[in-house]
């Protein structure tokens, strides 16, 4: 079987959801043709049996044992053809379902990750999610009824041509009501169309609501939201539940052609045969096979009119690909890029200057200020025109900037998994050599983290489990954020489980285990955007003391306006009300002469 997901599902066709369920086809092009090439032996061995069968009346009328024995030969055969065929025909049908599924979830992932901060501006939160649970689903289904639709069109080609040979009428019955079936057949899909892809929007955005009022479900009942918000979920949930029964009528009236038409279809065959017989015309081995066929038909036909419908389904679903697909990211890497050096970061923006290896606190009187030039010195701002060195970030490369200069908010979320995972950034293992936060460690290396020095050769025991050494940056991380005892608490310490998006932490211990995972990192330059304003002054005073000696040597921006924090910066950068930097100095000296300042400090300390 073929190992999925694969690892390149190369550059999508985005100019139309046709174009994308094309493209698809064709980058599965070997698995879809070996499906429809057992889906016709499948089919067409089926399509046999009734010629088989009349083969066999006509030798028991005329007392032909051999004649006899050949078709009952013939239709053992013929059933084992139809069993092993099937059997890999549907392996093939599942295969090229996953393939489908895994390469639409794989393309739209990617680009989720290349769009970063443009995602969350430009396209709702439960589009995404909806493409992942069911857009995933249709898509790969068009491609697996692939196998059975071929089987379909060639046996009922090879069903009419039987027919034709042996009465030319009851052919054209069969030639002409075909067609004449799936053209009616064919009048419901528009409507069915037009109604799908209406809910599809609305159930998107229902998601998005769902997953809206979920994150922000403590600050709803701070404030006595509850009610408003569920009034209004309430009712965008019935708007969804009538399109989908405006969907589900169109559906009804589809499953029933399936089981009427075709039903119709064979009482009319069934009838015209018996009409032949009584005349003489043709014989009753012939009549029998005529009613197996007539009978057999019913299921290419069904098979017809499911495609359909799943073909329907798919391209409403790669419509929504397609439409996230055409988002373009703000930011694209330029033709001729410059490389990143150490150096102080500006934002001519606000007059912000981040000295070389230091720790500079902003202040900002609004915080949405702090929060900007976070953004703009991170370059997730694309009007950003911040520079490093003297260099302008635009002139990077954007996955050049992101590993040189990381920005830490309170937006980030934690990942379900091992915790050791989600805080060393990739998946590790006990050997002696690890690479963590993107820099590789050997066992003689010495490293200075959370104001310890420890080595390699050394084992760190936390939470009562035996740590290895390649978990030396992850402890430091933790003890500078204060987190040691979260882990400790923990049944399994680093190798436990933690659920999505650390739901099963509180508020303060998610924010610490945030900041724990971006200082493992160690970045060249790292900017945290409130990073203690969910814990308690205890733990804020322990972070606080232990930051700058975890960041020795490397660039950190804080943008805080907690006094703990800015004490301990070596440099403060006061932003005032117009978004500018008005006063830069210690925490101190900017008590003792800057009012606006030192209004600001006091607001929080009486927060």
């Amino acid at each position: 079987m073929k190992r999925l997901p694969i690892d390149e599902p190369g550059e999508p066709d985005s100019r139309s959801a046709a174009r994308f369920l094309l493209w698809v086809l064709r980058h599965q092009l070997p698995t879809i043709i070996a499906g429809i090439a057992l889906g016709i032996v499948w089919m067409v061995s089926q399509a046999l049996v009734p010629a088989a069968l009349g083969a066999g009346v006509d030798a028991l009328t005329g007392h032909d044992r051999g004649a006899l024995v050949a078709a009952g030969g013939a239709l053992l055969g013929l059933g084992t053809v139809t069993a092993v065929s099937g059997i890999m025909r549907h392996r093939f049908a599942v295969t090229n379902f996953l393939s489908a599924g895994f390469r639409t979830m794989q393309v739209t992932a990617r680009h989720a990750t290349r769009l970063g901060a443009t995602l969350p501006k430009k396209v709702a939160t439960g589009e995404v999610v909806s493409i992942g649970t069911t857009d995933f689903d249709h898509v790969g289904y068009a491609m697996d009824v692939t196998a059975r639709g071929g089987g379909a069109v060639v046996a009922i080609v090879v069903v009419s041509v039987l027919l034709l040979d042996v009465s030319v009428p009851l052919g054209l019955v069969v030639v002409i009501g075909v067609p004449l079936l799936v053209a009616v057949v064919g009048l419901l899909l528009k409507p069915l169309h037009q109604r799908r892809r209406a809910q599809r929007e609305l159930a998107g955005a229902l998601t998005g609501r769902a997953a809206d009022i979920v994150s922000g479900l403590r600050i709803l009942r701070g404030i006595g939201g509850e009610d408003v918000v569920s009034g209004r979920y309430r009712a965008e949930s019935q708007q969804v539940r009538a399109a989908g029964i405006r969907v589900a009528k169109v559906e009804t009236l589809l499953e029933g052609a399936q089981i009427l038409l075709p039903g119709l279809f064979v009482a009319l065959v069934t009838w015209l045969g018996a009409r032949f017989a009584v005349a003489g015309k043709i014989t009753p081995g012939e009549l029998v096979a005529f009613y197996a066929y007539a009978a057999f038909l019913v299921s290419p036909l069904r098979t017809l009119t499911e495609v359909a419908e799943k073909v329907t389904r798919g391209h409403v679903a790669a419509g929504r690909v397609v439409s996230l697909l055409r988002v373009e990211p703000e930011l694209h890497d330029p033709a001729d890029p410059e490389a990143p050096h150490d150096g102080d970061l500006e934002d001519p923006g606000s007059g912000f200057t981040a000295g070389h290896g230091r720790l500079t606190a902003i202040a900002a009187a609004r915080p949405e200020h702090a929060a900007a030039i976070a953004d703009r010195i991170g370059l997730l701002d694309p009007g950003s025109e911040a520079r490093l060195l003297g260099v302008p970030l635009r002139t990077m490369r954007i996955d050049d900037v992101r590993s040189h200069v990381v920005v830490a908010d309170n937006d980030d979320r934690l990942f379900r998994g091992r915790l050791r995972d989600e805080l060393s950034g990739h998946q590790t293992t006990k050997s002696d050599t690890a690479v963590l936060g993107g820099h590789q460690t050997t066992k003689s290396d010495t490293a200075v983290l959370g104001g310890h020095q420890t080595t390699k050769s050394d084992t760190a025991v936390l939470g009562g489990h035996q740590t290895t050494k390649s978990d030396t940056a992850v402890l430091g991380a933790l003890e500078t954020a204060a987190a040691q005892d979260i882990v400790d608490a923990l049944p399994d310490g680093l190798d436990t489980e933690i659920a999505e998006r650390g739901r099963d932490f509180s508020g303060g211990q998610q924010q610490r285990l945030r900041l724990a995972r971006v200082l493992a990192l160690d970045p060249p330059v790292l900017v945290l955007v409130e990073p203690t304003s969910a814990v308690d002054t205890h733990t804020e005073a322990l972070i606080a003391r232990r930051l700058p000696a975890a960041r020795a040597g490397r660039t950190t921006v804080v943008c805080t306006t907690s006094p703990l924090l800015l004490d301990r910066a070596d440099v403060v950068a006061f932003v005032d009300a117009t978004g500018r930097v008005a006063a830069t100095g210690t925490h101190r000296e900017l008590l003792a002469t800057c009012p606006a300042y030192s209004a600001t400090v006091t607001r929080e300390e009486d927060a």
